[in-house]
């Protein structure tokens, strides 16, 4: 195998492929990149064995061939070159070295073997639909924060995506809850999505998805069963498994009769819980919301430090309900009002009933948070 490629270009999908690499892992051949050069294309894949990227990118191909060398150590190498190199690497045989030149730079690098490594297969994926790469980006962005981290809950530890019934129709859309707070976020349902299966992207895809769409074309093609789902973006092809589990039901979580209605200013709230909380270096500790009609006191308490408070008064918020003392953590907070764009709306039930959080401006995104005794 022998070929040679820009820098820049080799550089990007060195960057896609390094990352779903494992570094860790105890399968040396899963640190690898998998190089393929023929019929006038390269490939390069790598895996986990839970996802897959395969990425062609354009180069020229002096001999066919294919090896597997140690990703990050390849993205490094190339990474570190000066920016207007041609980097041409070559194989004289399949189990010898892989020379790397660029200008008067030069390495060889160990290989291990193409028959060694692993294709996860795909099976057949019968849903297929595009969505716009800003309709992805807004689902993904505005729910990936509640994703749970805790290993016990499984199920939780991904997006949820599907096709739900509503007023309005079917809609696409994206769920995400660690208990604590639930996201929601839905979107008109893209043609050939009706019949979608409900699957649960586990938290890396959704990482390695996000990176993709920074880079895709205005639409991003989707396939999916209810074991894989497969991503494709211009020549970026993202392939994963789906968690194997069932998402809670979330609509019961919602509540439907709060009536004590705040809105204010995202900016504002945001700042001043900010302030409130600097106080406390405890990240659980509570930020209490203290509310009667035209003013809003933030407090929030440390044993070592003492308390801080703000207020927001009739110029900056809108309240005429009854009084209501109510404390969040700080954190989960300002993750719910950094997806809001200008004005946040809660609905509070009382004390210890879950609160609804919405964007004023964006009614298809809702919000879920649990309150804290304070």
């Amino acid at each position: 195998m022998k070929f040679s490629a820009e820098r820049a270009i080799l550089l990007k999908a060195l960057a896609h492929i390094q990352s779903v690499a494992e570094k860790r892992n105890t399968i040396p051949i899963l640190a690898n990149v998998l190089i393929q050069a023929a019929d006038g294309r390269l490939s390069l894949k790598a895996t986990d064995m839970e996802i897959e990227v395969v990425e062609e990118i354009p180069a020229t191909i002096k001999r066919d061939g294919a090896t597997t060398v140690p990703a990050s150590v390849l993205y490094e190498i190339v990474r570190k070159l000066p920016d207007s190199v041609e980097v041409e690497l070559d194989q004289a045989d399949s189990e010898g070295p892989l020379l790397l030149r660029a200008d008067r730079y030069a390495t060889r690098l160990n290989v291990l073997s193409v028959d060694d490594f692993p294709s996860m297969g795909t099976g057949d994926l019968p849903c297929h639909f595009k969505v716009g790469a800003g309709v992805l980006r807004s689902l993904v962005d505005r729910t990936r924060f509640a994703i749970s981290t805790e290993e016990t809950r499984y199920y939780l530890n991904g997006i949820f995506f599907h096709a739900a019934d509503t007023d309005a129709g079917k809609l696409l859309r994206a769920v995400a809850t660690d208990g604590h707070r639930l996201a929601r976020v839905e979107t008109e349902l893209p043609a050939g999505a009706e019949t979608m299966p409900g699957v649960i992207i586990p938290r890396k895809t959704v990482a390695e998805l996000r990176k993709l769409i920074d880079e895709a074309p205005e639409e991003i093609e989707v396939a999916l069963s209810e074991t894989r789902v497969q991503f494709t973006a211009g020549p970026v092809m993202l392939t994963s498994k789906l968690i194997d589990g069932t998402f809670p039901e979330y609509d019961r979580v919602i509540p439907l009769n709060n009536k004590r209605i705040l809105r204010v200013g995202k900016k504002d709230f945001s700042d001043a819980v900010a302030r409130v909380a600097a106080i406390s270096q405890e990240r659980s500790r509570p930020v209490k919301l203290a509310l009667e009609p035209g003013l809003l006191t933030l407090s929030a308490s440390s044993p070592e430090q003492g308390v801080a408070t703000e207020e927001l008064d009739k110029t900056r918020i809108s309240y005429d309900a009854e009084a209501l003392e109510i404390g969040f953590q700080a954190r989960y907070l300002n993750d719910i009002t950094d997806q809001v764009e200008k004005d946040v709306e809660f609905a509070f039930s009382d004390s210890s009933a879950p609160t609804i959080v919405r964007d004023v401006d964006s009614p298809s995104a809702l919000y879920v948070l649990m309150p804290m005794r304070v």
